[in-house]
């Protein structure tokens, strides 16, 4: 039996991307071409593969279930060809996440990941704008936000403790009640999902809010201002963990109010979680949150 191996690859790559057109930039051949050879294949299988969504495409279930048999088996015969041409196999992580998260918690740990796997070369995009998973080529996003995007697969990263933090050298440790914090300047960061206007309530304080303070649109920014002594900010402890355990950023507050929230996911297609790939960098991702929520 003759085994059409070109419109395989390019079926497959048509799957993985989710778009003709993005298959065709990725194979550097026309979309033409990228029709011509699925329907090559759904000739021979005598099968339909894809069906039209608006600008992209979507697996039958017949599409689904071939892709899922083929997947890891087309992945291996990548690397195996680009090993055997003497070059080094490399599979391609695009990651997409927030830029506090990229450098505040990944970056930091991301060294262990590339030891482990060191064939994965790894994209981080690091952009608070959502990825539009029909139109760009990004295999997975850790994204902030409310956790609600219909039609896509969605997990929480981790449960995270919002406190006020700052320099040693601004306020000792334990050292105010939270009604001292209105004497201070208070370091906001605007997309935060906990702010001190709400933290003021919980702390059960009153305050006419005419304090000092200072913005910024990034946690990360906020943070690297409190450690710089700027003043006191109201950031989550998944984000600042180095920052603490050096003892560069304190809590100056005795008993501050317990404040919990989820603000960071892990975002993709659901097709996307058949990739080694995302496998791989979930199973590491999943380990490390693990590990930072049982020494917190």
């Amino acid at each position: 039996m003759h085994i059409p191996i070109k419109p395989i690859f390019v079926f497959h790559t048509a799957a993985r991307a989710g778009s003709i057109s993005m298959a065709a930039k990725e194979l550097s051949v026309t979309p033409s071409a990228v029709s011509q050879q699925i329907q090559t294949l759904e000739q021979q299988l005598g099968v339909t593969l894809l069906a039209k969504a608006g600008r992209g495409i979507v697996l039958t279930e017949a599409g689904e279930r071939y892709f899922s048999m083929i997947a890891d088996q087309v992945e291996q015969i990548s690397e195996a060809t680009a090993t055997i041409k003497g070059f080094r196999s490399v599979t391609s992580l695009t990651v997409r996440a927030t830029p506090t998260l990229s450098n505040k918690w990944l970056l930091p740990r991301l060294n262990s990941l590339l030891d482990m796997h060191p064939d994965l070369e790894v994209r981080l995009d690091g952009t608070n704008e959502p990825t539009d998973f029909n139109q760009e080529i990004v295999d997975i996003e850790l994204r902030h936000g409310d956790g609600r995007w219909p039609g896509l697969f969605v997990e929480g990263v981790a449960e995270e403790d919002f406190v006020p933090v700052c320099s040693p050298r601004y306020a000792a440790e334990g050292s105010l009640l939270p009604e001292d914090l209105v004497k201070y300047r208070l370091i906001h960061s605007a997309k935060s999902q906990a702010q001190w206007t709400s933290w003021f309530p919980q702390a059960g304080v009153t305050t006419d809010e005419h304090w000092q303070r200072v913005l910024f649109d990034r946690s990360h920014m906020a943070i690297d201002a409190a450690v710089n002594g700027m003043g006191i900010a109201l950031e989550s402890t998944f984000m600042m963990g180095q920052e603490l355990a050096s003892g560069r950023l304190v809590c100056p507050v005795k008993s501050p109010p317990q404040i919990k929230l989820v603000t960071q996911w892990i975002v993709c297609p659901f097709e996307h979680l058949r990739r080694r790939k995302v496998r791989i960098f979930l199973d590491w991702l999943r380990a490390e949150r693990d590990a930072w929520a049982a020494n917190r």
